[in-house]
């Protein structure tokens, strides 16, 4: 069963993923919130992280870290959010 994230859900994944990707880092709400400049509460962006963990799309290595992307994270990446990207810029010329 394929799952699809709200998107809200995905902005904070794909954000988690490259973040992750750049610097090998477990990802915070509060380092979204400050580089992103996101319109969410540091709470909406936690509990959508813990969303997220709940259906296996990130793990947080520490009770205290912030979170990584899982396999599935990744792979819901390159299949839904990655593929977006590339039919996006493809439209644009």
């Amino acid at each position: 069963m394929k799952v699809m994230l709200t998107a809200r859900q995905d902005e904070i994944l794909k954000i988690i993923v490259q973040e992750y990707s750049n610097n090998a880092i477990p990802v915070s709400s509060s380092l979204m919130q400050n580089k992103y400049n996101l319109n969410y509460s540091s709470a909406t962006l936690r509990n959508e992280m813990a969303r997220l963990e709940d259906l296996g799309f990130l793990i947080q290595p520490h009770i205290s870290s912030g979170r990584i992307p899982s396999d599935k994270g990744y792979r819901y990446f390159i299949d839904n959010l990655l593929s977006r990207k590339k039919t996006d810029l493809h439209y644009q010329k």
